[in-house]
Parts: structure tokens; C-alpha cells; sequence
């Protein structure tokens, strides 16, 4: 019987190549993923150490509805962000929380730095320390598949992995996991390089009866007909996230050249549709999930004379199409596979690899950058520059791509530049020039992230005309609710499926008993939490200061005013403080 009455949390030591295995029934309280992952981390990590000190943690972690319901397919990590030097946290799917079910763990906590690069091997039998030296320096691609040849475990197997930008300690280096879905922003793929760990494979072999067969089976039907039969969840599955292109672009919300417009002329040719009905090939889902949101795409091309061709497989979605298409200023579907493919293999987050991009080449054009640099001629639409400038972000030949592989951040103190750095709570900005929700949100968010707390969706649903309290108020109560979503580790896809009443009717189907008051105060504890150990951390909210570069181009048609949105953070900074009281 699957025990809902304690949290199994491995422990690896990579210094002294040892692992224990701890049953904690306190940690039930904070039913598994970010909630357990954020008590973790404060167990175990010290903000008086630099976050990539062998000794500080990364955490994963699932939650209890994983396997068991729809859509709760994700793992959380939790680690000191190398890029911001604050709190980290990213999410990824496939086969990641299936597998750690199913070898018996709901949290792994990794410390240490092994002697010599590694790979781990995790089963219900405990942990196995494996050489991988002869994985070191190698692309994303060439580590998975020389895996899957020397570990079984198909089909309950998953692997993680870091890519050449992780190894050299890229501070916004991503873990690729199984294939098509990573732990993309943050920098967890440098922390992992740090620790010199090249890759996690999980094989899960174990089986879970259900413990209330019948009031399970009524609210998993319940919330299968949801998702699969009403349109909530049909946006994901037909064009998924690309779809915004178009959307945005037609709002005037597409940042385009580095934010110098929010639309593009091109948006047509590198929208979904176009994807859609020209590129894709297939589409996948994640383990646990019956949507299929996950769109793969066919690159195809020459490498010799006499028709000699390959054909590369890669997963598109809005992100990468903003960063590396439109903030680029490339309107080309192959140019930007091609840099989607770049960014894979090298392991690199691709939102903060575009925007760093896009500040170079302004900063090129004004002429901020030391006489020869960037070495190679970025301008907006020059694929191939780029192409050799993200090589270069990794295998940094100079000082000046040592500088760029610290992030924008670190780019902007040495080389000026800050009125059109797209920075926000010092993080790359994702793709939304929504108005004041998402800005404010972003920025604000525990991660800096707009995932945080629905401050874009607040802009498009209202035509950004919401009252500076409403704002606030709705930042706050969202970011407290999706962090029960993902203490659940519920895809934040499926927000609209997991209302309040159906989350409470999932959990005491399993023999959870909470309510909606109790997932309310969980979320608000957990969002406490994280602000204390930001602070800890040295993140200063009030400290946040906004590029004028986002007031300098409209947001969906209308300029905003830099007063306004200081305004609102300092309305945020109140309420954030009534809420830690």
C-alpha cells in the first residue's frame, strides 16, 4: 500500500560516495513536491556559501497525486540559483516522477562534489556510483543515448542530463530530462556540473495499490473527462503554447529585436499555425498525462553533396520561438530550429541564452562592447552569427564570453547597457509584453518567472485595465495557490481542471484529508517560506528596478509609465509584508 503517512527522502552524499534513506512522517504536512522541496532546502542549504559550494543541495522532489491522477506529472528542483544567487526552482515532465514513484522515493537530496564525473543510478534497491568520465564533454544527445545502451529499464527508466554548458558552468545551464522536457531556467545544469555530476538515471520497478479503489476510480473519471472531453485542455494538444505567437503578436505583446517593438513583421511565417502545417511531425506526452502538449518538429537537411540529407527531431513551443525567433529577429522556422537544436545539445536554457543574445547585439550597435567583440557580426536576423555566438557562450574563449556565460546580470555591471537589458528581479524576461501584471509578476515571483502567478493572464483577460490593489491581490493569491499545485506537482496546464473543490475531492480519494482552507494556508506557509529564505539569500524586493526599455515600447497597444509600475511594487512590497506577519 502506497503510506500517505510519511515522506521517503534519499539522501546522496557525492564526496563520500554514500546515500541513507529517511522516513519522515513531518513532512507530510507539506504533501510532497515544492512544499517538501522548499522545507528541504532549508534544512540543508547555507546562505553564507556560494551556490555552487559542494556542500549546498539540490532537491527533487514529487507529490502524492503523481501516477495516480491526470497531469500530475511533474518533479520539482530546488537548488541556490548560480545565476541569481538566490532562490532556484524548476519543473520538468516525461517519464522524470513516474520513475522516482516507482523506485520508491518521494524527495532525493544530492550534496557533495564526486571526485571524479559521475553518473547515478537510482532503484528501488538504493543508489549505484558510476564513472562517467567517459561521458564528460559530451552534447545532450550523445550522453542519452550511450545511457539507454548501458542501463536497462525501458519504459520505467528516466534519465537526466547535463550538456557541455553544465560541465563549464554556465550560469544558466539546464538538465535535459528524457529527451524533449528539461529543468530549463536558473542554472540547475551548472550546479550540477559543480558537483560533477554528469547524469541521474531512475528505474522504477515497484507497484502501488490504490487504498480507496472506489472513491479513487469516481474522481479520477471525473477529472479524465475534463481534460479529454471538454475544450479546457485543447489549446495544449492542437498547436500547444505556439499558438501565442499569433495571439501575442496580434495583441502587440511579441517582444521583437530585443524588445525594440512588440510585434513582428514576420510572426506569420514563425507562428503554431505555420509550425503546425509545415514542420511537425508527431506530438508526445508526458508519463501520466493523456493530452499530448509536446510538439515535435522535423528539421531537415544537406550535410554533403549528391543528395545526402539527415533529418533531426526537436520539441518547439512559444518560448523557444520568442527567444530565439522573434527577440532575434529571425522569422525563418529552419533558422530557428537550427538554434533550438544548438541550444539542446549544448544543455543551455534557450530563454535566457536569446535574450543574453539579443543585449549583445544592441550593445554591439551602440557600441558598448570591447573593440573586436563579439567576434563574430551579431545582428538581428544573422542566424549563423548566433549559431557561433552560443558556441562560444559555452566554450568561452575570452573574457568577454566568460562574462556572457554568467547571465545578463553579470554582462550588464561590466558592460553597461541596462536600459534595454530585459532583466526582471534580475532573471531574463520570458516572452509576454502584456502590461503591468506580468512585468510586476515576474518580477516578483519567488523564481522571477512568469509561471509564478498569472500576471500576464491578468493583463490579456482585463485589456490591462485592473486596479492597482486587484493586481496585487491577484499576484498574491495565485502564487499561493500554485504552489499547492505544485506541492501536487499538478502540470499548471491542467490550473483550469484543478480547481479548488476537485484537488480537495483527488487528495481524500488517496486518504488525504485536506480541505480548501488547509491547501490555502499550506500555500501561503509555503510562499513565507520561500521569502525568508530569499532574504536569507540577499534578495531584496524593494531593490527591484525596471529596464526603460519596457516603457519605451508599447504593451499591447499603449505605453506604460515607469511611476505606475514602482507604484505597483511598492503596493506589492506592502502586501507581501501583511501576508510574512
Amino acid at each position: 500500500m502506497l503510506d500517505r503517512q510519511t515522506i521517503r527522502v534519499l539522501q546522496v552524499d557525492l564526496t563520500k560516495q554514500h546515500y541513507i534513506v529517511e522516513e519522515r512522517p513531518d513532512l507530510t504536512t507539506f504533501l510532497g513536491g515544492i512544499g517538501v522541496g522548499t522545507r528541504l532546502f532549508a534544512e540543508k542549504v547555507d546562505p553564507k556559501l556560494p551556490p555552487l559550494d559542494p556542500s549546498q543541495p539540490v532537491i527533487l522532489a514529487i507529490g502524492p497525486l503523481t501516477t495516480v491522477f491526470p497531469l500530475a506529472t511533474k518533479t520539482v528542483a530546488v537548488f541556490r540559483s548560480p545565476l541569481t544567487g538566490e532562490w532556484g526552482e524548476s519543473y520538468a515532465g516525461m517519464r522524470l516522477a513516474f520513475a522516482l514513484r516507482f523506485a520508491g522515493y518521494d524527495a532525493v537530496i544530492i550534496t557533495g562534489r564526486a571526485p571524479k564525473p559521475a553518473y547515478l543510478v537510482l532503484s528501488p534497491d538504493g543508489v549505484r556510483f558510476q564513472d562517467g568520465r567517459g561521458l564528460w564533454g559530451l552534447s545532450v544527445d550523445d550522453t542519452g543515448r550511450l545511457l539507454r545502451e548501458w542501463e536497462p529499464g525501458r519504459g520505467h527508466r528516466s534519465i537526466i542530463r547535463i550538456g557541455p554548458a553544465g560541465e563549464r558552468g554556465v550560469a544558466f545551464a539546464c538538465v535535459n530530462v528524457d529527451t524533449f522536457r528539461h529543468f530549463g531556467r536558473l542554472g540547475l545544469g551548472a550546479v550540477l556540473g559543480s558537483k560533477n555530476l554528469k547524469a541521474v538515471v531512475v528505474n522504477g520497478e515497484l507497484s502501488y495499490p490504490i487504498k480507496y479503489p472506489k472513491a479513487y476510480r469516481e474522481a479520477y473519471e471525473d477529472i479524465y473527462e475534463r481534460v479529454v472531453r471538454t475544450d479546457i485542455m485543447y489549446k495544449y494538444h492542437g498547436l500547444g503554447t505556439a499558438a501565442n505567437v499569433s495571439v501575442l503578436n496580434g495583441l502587440g505583446a511579441l517582444p521583437t529585436r530585443n524588445l525594440q517593438a512588440s510585434s513582428f513583421e514576420n510572426a506569420e511565417a514563425i507562428s503554431g499555425e505555420a509550425f503546425a502545417a509545415q514542420r511537425l511531425m508527431r506530438k508526445l506526452a508526458c508519463t501520466g498525462c493523456p493530452v499530448g502538449c509536446i510538439h515535435i518538429a522535423l528539421l531537415r537537411r544537406q550535410f554533403a553533396p549528391d543528395y545526402e540529407y539527415e533529418s533531426v527531431t526537436l520539441a518547439y513551443d512559444y518560448e523557444l520561438i520568442y527567444a530565439l525567433g522573434s527577440l532575434l529577429g529571425i522569422g525563418d522556422m529552419d533558422d530557428i530550429l537550427k538554434l533550438i537544436e544548438k541550444v539542446e545539445l549544448l544543455g543551455l536554457d534557450a530563454i535566457s541564452t536569446g535574450v543574453l543574445l539579443a543585449w549583445a547585439t544592441e550593445a554591439r550597435q551602440k557600441g558598448l562592447l570591447p573593440r573586436g567583440e563579439p567576434g563574430v557580426d551579431l545582428a538581428f536576423g544573422n542566424t549563423e552569427a548566433y549559431l557561433k555566438a552560443v558556441n562560444n557562450l559555452v566554450a568561452q574563449p575570452n573574457d568577454f564570453y566568460r562574462t556572457l556565460a554568467q547571465g545578463l546580470a553579470a554582462a550588464v555591471r561590466c558592460y553597461g547597457g541596462e536600459d534595454f537589458a530585459l532583466l526582471l528581479g534580475g532573471h531574463e524576461m520570458a516572452g509576454y509584453h502584456t502590461g503591468y501584471g506580468y512585468l510586476l509578476g515576474h518580477a516578483v515571483g519567488a523564481r522571477h518567472s512568469h509561471l509564478c502567478n498569472d500576471g500576464y493572464g491578468i493583463d490579456q483577460r482585463s485589456g490591462g485595465e485592473v486596479a492597482p490593489d486587484a493586481i496585487v491581490d491577484h499576484l498574491l493569491a495565485e502564487e499561493c495557490w500554485r504552489n499547492v499545485l505544485n506541492s501536487l506537482c499538478i502540470c499548471l496546464f491542467a490550473r483550469g481542471v484543478y480547481d479548488e473543490a476537485t484537488t480537495v475531492r483527488a487528495l481524500r480519494s488517496i486518504g488525504l484529508d485536506f480541505d480548501g482552507e488547509a491547501l490555502r494556508r499550506l500555500g501561503r506557509e509555503i510562499l513565507r517560506m520561500k521569502v525568508r529564505l530569499k532574504r536569507e539569500m540577499g534578495f531584496d524586493y524593494r531593490s527591484i528596478r525596471f529596464p526603460r526599455r519596457l516603457f519605451a515600447t508599447p504593451a499591447m497597444g499603449r505605453y506604460l509609465s515607469e511611476q505606475t509600475l514602482n507604484d505597483l511594487l511598492n503596493r506589492y512590497c506592502r502586501a507581501l509584508e501583511k501576508l510574512m506577519n
